[in-house]
Formats: structure tokens, C-alpha cells, sequence
């Protein structure tokens, strides 16, 4: 097996554990709406339903759109994520790493949406009563994670391209 495919199944294998471990440890011992305070004015374990995409986008959408757009879309993108992994070289770690980061937060949820028809969310940070960010998980940490590796890869990193021009302009001179 390719050390990409057996990253992608240990890497998003163990966030779609830990992420399921700790949304049931919140299901089957909070209250919904319970809250305990870990560090007041700032961070609180928060059961929470979301019925939306990350952060509640489209919570207030129609049933009949968001349940099947929401079954739909994350299966839709893991194959994407499959593809995109196919044509990844096996020395690209830090791709590959981020890719599964996506993959596990992804399925992390879907798992969620096929059970519950919602997602858990439980991470509540806020700031005093001035601001409050929408609570999230484990998997939506994940995606986020992954998502910014690869953003900041895209940023930080040498086209080939750039790299081949740069080798023409100082065998030029």
C-alpha cells in the first residue's frame, strides 16, 4: 500500500475516533444547552445541535434543501479528497497530512448527519458577553486545520513553474 492511502486511513482514522469519542461522551452525559465553564469568560463545554453547515450556515434553510444538500455534499467532496490524494506524490507529507485532516473532519460529520440528521457541537469560546464564536468540534477543527495547511502551502510554496523561470533568468546572466 502507497504511504499516502495508509496516512490518509491512520491520520483521518484517529480524528474520526476521537471526534466521535468525545461528541458521545457530550450526547450521552450533557443536557442539551448544558454548559460547564472551563475557563470562565472565555471557553465552555456547550451541547449543541447544529443543524447547518459549519457554524449554523444554512440551519434556517428548508428541510427538503439542507437534509439532502447535507448528505449529498460531504460524499461529493470525500471523493474529491480522493482524487486530489491519487495525484499527490508520496514525498508531498504535508499535503498528504492536510488532505487527511479534511477527510477525517469530513467523514467525522457525516457520521453525525447520517445518524442524528444534525451535527454535535460542543466547543464554546467567547469573550465575556462582547463576543461569542459559534461552537463547534473536533471534526470542524479538523477541516479548519486542513484547510489552512493547505492555504498556507499554496502561499508559502515555489510553483515549479516559478522555479524553472528563476533557473532560466540565472543561467542568463
Amino acid at each position: 500500500m502507497k504511504i499516502k492511502y495508509l496516512l490518509l486511513a491512520t491520520i483521518s482514522g484517529a480524528l474520526v475516533a476521537l471526534d466521535q469519542l468525545t461528541k458521545m461522551y457530550i450526547h450521552t452525559h450533557y443536557h442539551l444547552g448544558e454548559v460547564y465553564t472551563v475557563v470562565p469568560s472565555l471557553f465552555d463545554v456547550t451541547y449543541v445541535r447544529n443543524f447547518g453547515a459549519a457554524f449554523g450556515v444554512f440551519s434556517s434553510a428548508a428541510q427538503r434543501f439542507r437534509e439532502p444538500f447535507f448528505i449529498l455534499v460531504p460524499f461529493v467532496a470525500l471523493i474529491v479528497i480522493i482524487f486530489i490524494l491519487k495525484g499527490t506524490k508520496d514525498t508531498q507529507k504535508l499535503q498528504i497530512c492536510a488532505l487527511s485532516f479534511i477527510f477525517g473532519g469530513a467523514i467525522g460529520n457525516y457520521i453525525d448527519r447520517l445518524r442524528f440528521k444534525f451535527v454535535i457541537d460542543f466547543l464554546d469560546f467567547h469573550f465575556k458577553e462582547i463576543y461569542h464564536w459559534p461552537a463547534f468540534n473536533i471534526a470542524d477543527s479538523a477541516i479548519v486545520c486542513g484547510v489552512g495547511i493547505l492555504l498556507l502551502q499554496m502561499l508559502f510554496t515555489k510553483s515549479p513553474a516559478s522555479k524553472s523561470s528563476l533557473v532560466a533568468k540565472d543561467g542568463a546572466s
